[in-house]
């Protein structure tokens, strides 16, 4: 039976890592913000359903019924635009439609609260980022709508874009994110990191000319998040950062000797799936590393398994070359990469470490991060004193 080598795939993602010329992206899903102690997309289901009242509640399981919670957003947005007056749809009318659509945007906001997060995991995302020296901007793509990259960034002072410009109410600026990375039209400096949220953000929201602008917080009471674009065709002007980002997306993954990392992405969303697959097919020098935190979904190991640079790990097993196999036991500890009798790149916590120390370069980012972790520390020494005292 053949198995796998862990230290030989850590040093060949870490000489990946170190080619200054490639074009490195992210794709980043709900298993970040659950690896920072956010709900992922099932738990903040049964959190819109325990936190709705009785009658919003009863109306939003109907919305649920062979649907995901952000497929029942999209059918609540849907109902809203197509039907006036007293005309009802799901026995909703347009003001009710609106009315839950406000109420289970202000749940999500609240249980996405990067304030009672452990953001230690995505600041060392951002200090790799930050401190990455290629020739082309690293971009971040991600499908969640928490603030969880955006203040982790800040937090270590990393300059970065994701498609609006301004600060009070930022508008997006389509001409900017299209612009090819590295190319005369791209007007954004090479090392601000690129951050495209796909799916929208707690602090979209839309104007009354049904333009989406950014706000500088999570959107308020009463208002409703442009999270997660609707799949029908009306008003298109709806639905233009998440066309646009979307085709960033599959534009970046094409991008010539692309290493692609792709983590906490549970391969839910066709449209994504088929732009990654395609991408890997067409780009045979380009690289795509999947980190699963526990099984392999059917769907993407049977692409791995006919597409040799789409590699797939997780754990205990691994799809590599083409080949799917258990990791073979060093006869050594390695810690940081193999433990527990598992790879730990499976936690994106632990690849975010192992990322963050594949710059080696010194910078003011170590001495944020050591600050920062001291902090965490001291807050659960204190909590744990008030419990033993209580």
């Amino acid at each position: 039976m053949p198995e796998h080598d862990p230290l030989r795939f850590a040093a060949g993602l870490s000489a990946k890592l170190a080619t200054k010329s490639r074009h490195v992206c992210a794709l980043l899903g709900a298993g970040v913000g659950r690896a920072c102690g956010l709900p992922d997309v099932i738990q903040l289901q049964q959190r819109v359903l325990d936190d709705l009242g009785d009658e919003h509640k009863a109306a939003f399981e109907k919305q649920l019924e062979d649907r995901n919670l952000e497929e029942a957003l999209s059918r609540l947005r849907r109902i809203s635009a197509l039907i006036t007056g007293e005309e009802t749809v799901d026995e909703l009318t347009a003001n009710q439609a609106d009315a839950l659509d406000v109420a289970v945007c202000q749940v999500i906001v609240r249980a996405l609260d990067v304030q009672v997060a452990d953001r230690m995991p995505v600041r060392y995302l951002a200090a790799w980022a930050g401190r990455a020296d290629y020739h082309l901007p690293v971009e971040l793509f991600t499908v969640n709508y928490d603030l969880l990259l955006e203040t982790a960034l800040e937090d270590l002072q990393v300059p970065y874009f994701d498609g609006f410009v301004g600060a009070i109410r930022a508008r997006f600026q389509t001409d900017l994110v299209e612009s090819p990375p590295g190319s005369e039209r791209d007007s954004v400096p090479a090392f601000f990191v690129r951050l495209w949220k796909l799916h929208g953000s707690l602090n979209w929201v839309w104007q009354d000319d049904r333009q989406i602008v950014r706000l500088g917080q999570p959107v308020s009471e009463g208002r409703v998040a442009a999270i997660y674009p609707s799949d029908t065709k009306y008003e298109e002007s709806r639905r233009v950062p998440f066309v646009v980002l979307q085709d960033r997306l599959r534009r970046a993954l094409h991008q010539a000797e692309t290493l692609a990392l792709i983590a906490g992405y549970s391969f839910g969303d066709f449209h994504l799936n088929e732009l990654v697959f395609d991408a890997a097919a067409r780009r045979a020098r380009s690289e795509f590393v999947v980190f699963c935190y526990s099984n392999i979904p059917d769907s993407l190991a049977e692409r791995a398994i006919t597409t040799p640079n789409l590699q797939v790990v997780t754990g205990r097993e691994a799809i590599l070359g083409g080949i799917r196999a258990n990791w073979k036991p060093p006869e050594e500890a390695l810690p940081g990469v193999w433990e527990d009798d598992q790879l730990t790149f499976r936690d994106f916590g632990k690849l975010a470490v192992y990322l963050s120390r594949s710059v080696v370069r010194e910078t003011e980012f170590d001495t944020i991060l050591k600050e920062q972790h001291q902090g965490n520390v001291a807050v659960a020494d204190a909590a744990e004193n008030v419990e033993d005292h209580g």
